[in-house]
């Protein structure tokens, strides 16, 4: 029954995640709540980690959830579950795309999908920036204002923003580096 219900879980987001891995986050934060098979920290830490391996973001995250749920079965079917809504849509388009690639209502169904998804990457973005940046757990206690923020990672946040604007490098050399103050820092 688990590998049935990580399959659907995968294949709906597989299914409406338009835009790409980072817009997979909306359907992982509902998977979460739903399911509990991750806490929202787990989230954080596999965005990182999927962000730092290769592949795609979504498909890394399927795998890392799939295989934390059910083991290698697991992640074998929550990837498949992940992928097989793109395929088959892919199937579909490129039958259609010939005749409609030109029709107004498509490119405007098309414009109305790239809103959706920007949408949807800013609200996976914010949370993420919340759970990295802000320590709401202390700030409740405390009800200290300066307690809501962890300086720290906010500090390392707007070095990596500047440097990567700034210089431009690639982008694994901010994520190693970031990992590696994280450690010396125990961020």
């Amino acid at each position: 029954m688990i590998y049935l219900r990580l399959f659907w879980e995968f294949f709906k987001t597989g299914l409406f995640s338009v835009g790409g891995g980072l817009a997979t986050l909306p359907f992982l934060y509902q998977m979460q709540a739903k399911t509990g098979w991750f806490t929202v920290a787990d989230l954080s830490n596999m965005i990182a980690v999927s962000e730092s391996t290769p592949g795609p973001m979504g498909i890394n995250m399927a795998t890392y959830t799939g295989y934390t749920v059910a083991g290698i079965p697991g992640a074998l079917i929550a990837v498949a579950g992940e992928i097989l809504p793109a395929f088959l849509i892919i199937l579909i388009v490129y039958r259609l795309l010939d005749r409609f690639k030109t029709n107004r209502y498509v490119q405007d169904v098309l414009y109305g999908l790239r809103a959706a998804s920007a949408a949807m990457i800013l609200m996976a973005g914010l949370r993420v920036a919340q759970t990295a940046l802000l320590d709401v757990p202390a700030w409740r206690v405390s009800g200290a204002f300066f307690e809501l923020f962890r300086p720290l990672p906010i500090l390392l946040a707007a070095a990596v923003f500047i440097l990567y604007r700034k210089v431009g490098k690639h982008p694994l050399w901010y994520i190693l580096a970031s990992g590696l103050i994280g450690v010396l820092l125990k961020l």
